[in-house]
């Protein structure tokens, strides 16, 4: 009888780390990321990432294998100083005119000057469904976790373990969500001065230069993409490996949402849902929906 409760034990053992593997990676930058651009000005070391940017390049990395639903993290450190003009990006998107994007983008700013935190949807190719936020919090002293929890029912971000949007799946409404497409992951550190801090009117300095940001524990618990045959599995509740489509995972709870309207309220500089001029009065679908 013992025997067989200890058979029973390794069989469940062997059965959830076989769970873990399919969805688990704790990735290191070497083995799991290709250089994209920037060979030169990309460093790893003890499975830690440094991108960099100089008036000669930047630098870009992605994941060799795409996802679709569940969970990414990465602790972040950005560019400290004058960041004026930089842009260090982390995101997720597939490949085509009518592709799917999740993103997080940090604008540098002037020194003493607060970076914006910008935070962008697609679906199907369509975008233009900006948030912005000024952090609270100085994101150059220290690594921040930086987390895209991405499931059938919605997608949130999240900054050190708060959710800060939420875009809910209206698609039976004819909203376009982002749920048939395997995504990569990317990181990148590049120069968009003509744009990225104050409309364009603060320029990099490349006297600075360079500008370096810093990337380390990067981890994806997701369902990994095998092709249009994952659209189905990807999404099926029955399966047990699929975590994230757990009913407790399709709405935030009480504790998260009053979290998360605080740094709303407080923090929130840009929503594209309150920008009539930008829409001519037209707003998008999803802004007359509930989204939390």
């Amino acid at each position: 009888m013992a025997g067989l409760r200890v058979q029973t034990l390794i069989f469940a053992l062997v059965t959830a780390l076989a769970i873990l593997d399919h969805t688990f990676v704790e990735a290191n930058f070497d083995k799991n990321f290709i250089v994209t651009w920037g060979k030169n000005h990309i460093g790893t070391s003890n499975g830690n990432l440094r991108l960099v940017l100089d008036k000669s390049a930047g630098s870009a990395i992605r994941s060799k294998v795409a996802h679709l639903f569940g969970t990414v993290e990465m602790l972040i450190k950005l560019v400290p100083g004058n960041s004026a003009g930089t842009v260090a990006a982390y995101y997720m998107s597939s490949t085509g005119t009518a592709h799917d994007e999740i993103d997080f983008e940090f604008l540098g700013n002037s020194t003493g000057e607060p970076y914006t935190i910008h935070t962008n949807i697609f679906a199907k190719g369509k975008g233009d469904r900006e948030q912005q936020f000024k952090p609270w919090f100085n994101p150059t002293n220290g690594f921040h976790n930086y987390t895209i929890h991405w499931n059938p029912s919605e997608v949130v971000w999240f900054v050190d373990g708060t959710p800060i949007r939420v875009f809910r799946n209206y698609e039976k409404e004819g909203i376009a969500y982002p749920n048939k497409q395997g995504m990569k992951v990317f990181a990148s550190l590049w120069s968009a001065d003509d744009w990225a801090t104050q409309g364009g009117r603060v320029k990099t300095n490349w006297t600075l230069a360079p500008f370096v940001a810093e990337g380390r524990r990067y981890k994806a618990r997701t369902c990994l993409w095998q092709g249009p045959v994952s659209i189905k599995q990807c999404a099926d509740p029955t399966i047990k490996s699929n975590w994230w489509t757990s009913p407790s995972f399709s709405q935030l709870t009480r504790a998260q949402l009053d979290r998360m309207q605080k740094i709303r309220s407080g923090f929130m500089i840009y929503d594209y849902c309150k920008d009539t001029n930008r829409f001519k009065g037209v707003m998008p679908p999803e802004c007359s929906k509930r989204q939390f």
